[in-house]
């Protein structure tokens, strides 16, 4: 890369960088006075340092997925959107409506959660199309995508996606995440922890519903994973690690204070848990989305 091109994208980055945070205070708007008052412990650092942090990291993942996209214009701008929605929005507050809606998530404030990540989806990510040059398409072969797979083989293996991110999740909440006790007593689980294959048996018998949502939450991600890893010009690795980094960047959110989640020993055990566990599961699932098996 020249000069002239280090530059230009050098200023694109800032701009992006810049205006990522206006447009995500818009979607703060939503939950207007509807957080509660609860004290929260301070996060890993201060509440400022983290969301430059967090939108540094986040300015540079939509970056990505755009410019390593053969997708141009409304198409390309549609399924980032998409795929941010989904993974930072959808299927984070799934859990959260799931977990804490009796905890510390009132019945008015929960609709508005997921009304909050709007704003980067349909008024951030077209104007970064737009920025970074692809909004025009240059070459009209570039957007010919193949599926690569029978559609009987593409639902066979978003089959067997949600089962084996329902088992990475139920492996890295059990032997991560319920090993603290603050955790488990925050979800109303106080005392010594259960054995690892009397818990499980409990919690398949006594919550049915839970394990439908991982399986759930396991098609969700392949299916907006999907169109990102079937518009990729990176190699497979590349775009295994493009993908990973998309399930798993959300919950670098528990760097923060939150009074959602007000014990920091509890944030910081989900963080682990739920960014190694989503990061390992994106690799896993472009490896059986990317190419014909």
């Amino acid at each position: 890369m020249n000069t002239k091109k280090t530059l230009i994208w050098t200023s694109r980055f800032i701009l992006l960088f810049i205006l990522y945070f206006p447009i995500w205070i818009i979607g703060t708007l939503a939950v207007g006075d509807l957080i509660p008052e609860t004290a929260s412990q301070p996060g890993l650092m201060s509440d400022t340092s983290g969301m430059l942090i967090l939108g540094l990291i986040n300015t540079t993942l939509i970056i990505t997925l755009i410019v390593t996209s053969k997708w141009h214009g409304w198409r390309l701008a549609l399924f980032v959107g998409i795929a941010y929605y989904g993974s930072f929005t959808l299927l984070t507050q799934i859990e959260t409506w799931y977990f804490l809606k009796d905890v510390t998530i009132t019945s008015e404030l929960l609709p508005r959660l997921f009304i909050m990540g709007l704003p980067i989806p349909l008024i951030y990510i077209p104007i970064a199309v737009m920025i970074c040059g692809k909004w025009k398409k240059r070459d009209a072969n570039t957007e010919n995508i193949k599926l690569g797979m029978s559609n009987k083989q593409l639902i066979l293996k978003f089959g067997i996606l949600a089962i084996i991110y329902l088992i990475i999740y139920w492996l890295a909440g059990y032997f991560i995440a319920w090993q603290n006790p603050e955790l488990r007593a925050f979800y109303g689980s106080p005392g010594e922890i259960t054995p690892f294959f009397t818990h499980t048996y409990n919690t398949f018998s006594n919550s049915p519903s839970l394990i439908i949502l991982q399986l759930a939450r396991g098609v969700l991600f392949a299916a907006i994973a999907l169109p990102i890893i079937l518009a990729s010009k990176l190699k497979p690795w590349q775009t295994a690690l493009l993908v990973a980094s998309l399930f798993a960047i959300p919950h670098l959110v528990h760097i923060n204070s939150n009074p959602l989640m007000p014990l920091a020993s509890v944030r910081l055990s989900h963080m682990v848990e739920t960014f190694t566990s989503t990061f390992l599961f994106g690799l896993i699932t472009v490896w059986l989305l990317h190419r014909r098996h």
